[in-house]
């Protein structure tokens, strides 16, 4: 099949068309346009634009610093921060411009829509190319395109995908949680305001207009920042004084009020403490209940062994003469009953006990 003479004029138009592709660049490159300084400014502004690239590249490496929880950064927190402090600015232009113009074409250009247009023309055009070769020469034009073996995805290069699609979520994950839990005050403001401002503005603005617009603040907040860092640094300066000041004032007012309600409270304590305190030391020194008194006054008149009358519904007083002496000796033998144990004992002279 490779002796086929479709192929072989396949594989010589392919070799002329690479012939002259080279040919056209070695002449281009040769050309004294070319050689012009305008030429050779653009060549030193490319070879610098390679150059930061590559120095954006190689800043991807895990910084020394760690979270506030012991947590070591990912390597994206290094190249971002590259980036978006535009110390390689030819690099953070063209990042800054291609996000814009993304942004516009996603809004403008039915993008999704070429894309399956794309994709249509090129299989219809490689399955017309392979039917037609097939009804006119017995042999299909797509097998010249096809390559000897089919691109495949190297383990390691996928490894290493993953692992750096995996960084790249954490950085996300780690700055949302250092942004909510305040480990930077001054981030968390930041970010405060600037969801603030957007719950104002999504209200009449569209999607890819807020997307805009916080692509031009995360992009050009710096720039200004690191354009005029000496002004902004004094005014920041001098702002964190005043607010010290005030906080100063404030605190020592506030202490001062605190000290003078500590002793106004300390002092009604105390007069409530010796008010009570003279309330009970006057109860003590009265009688609790007014029948405890009359019963204190014992009437003389009356003999202590009288009878004390009773009235309806008032419990019978007795006197002890009114129960039997308790039994001092054991029960004597003979006896039968409880009244001759009594007559029997030395008491049997006395009066009969109570039945």
């Amino acid at each position: 099949m490779n002796d086929n003479p479709a192929n072989g004029s396949l594989q010589s138009t392919k070799n002329a068309i690479y012939d002259n592709a080279q040919s056209a660049a070695s002449t281009i490159q040769n050309h004294p346009a070319t050689q012009s300084p305008v030429a050779d400014t653009v060549k030193d502004q490319h070879a610098k634009t390679t150059s930061e690239f590559q120095n954006l590249a190689d800043s991807r490496t895990s910084p020394n610093e760690s979270t506030a929880t012991g947590q070591p950064l990912t390597h994206y927190h290094s190249f971002f921060y590259n980036l978006l402090s535009w110390e390689n600015p030819r690099a953070t232009s063209i990042a800054f411009l291609s996000s814009v113009l993304f942004i516009f074409a996603g809004r403008y250009l039915p993008a999704l829509r070429w894309s399956f247009k794309i994709l249509s023309y090129l299989l219809g055009a490689m399955a017309g190319l392979e039917i037609f070769g097939k009804v006119a020469f017995g042999n299909g034009f797509a097998r010249a395109f096809r390559p000897k073996k089919y691109y495949t995805i190297p383990r390691e290069t996928l490894e290493a995908s993953l692992e750096d699609v995996e960084q790249f979520i954490n950085f996300f994950v780690i700055e949302f949680q250092r942004i909510l839990f305040a480990e930077n005050v001054t981030a968390t403001t930041a970010a405060f305001l600037a969801a603030l401002i957007s719950y104002g503005l999504i209200k009449f603005t569209p999607f890819w207009g807020l997307s805009l617009i916080a692509t031009s603040v995360l992009y050009l907040t710096p720039l200004v920042y690191k354009s005029n860092k000496e002004f902004i640094d004094a005014h920041l300066e001098n702002a964190t004084n005043v607010v010290n000041s005030q906080a100063s004032q404030v605190k020592d007012l506030t202490a001062h009020h605190v000290g003078r309600y500590s002793e106004t409270a300390k002092q009604y304590a105390g007069d409530y403490t010796s008010k009570a305190q003279s309330y009970i030391g006057a109860g003590r020194g009265r009688s609790t209940s007014p029948e405890v008194s009359n019963l204190s006054k014992v009437d003389n008149s009356v003999p202590a062994h009288a009878p004390v009358k009773s009235e309806a519904g008032d419990a019978p007083a007795y006197q002890s003469s009114d129960f039997p002496h308790a039994p001092k000796q054991e029960p004597t033998a003979g006896a039968t009953s409880h009244q001759e144990q009594y007559e029997k004992s030395e008491f049997g002279g006395q009066a009969q006990p109570a039945m």
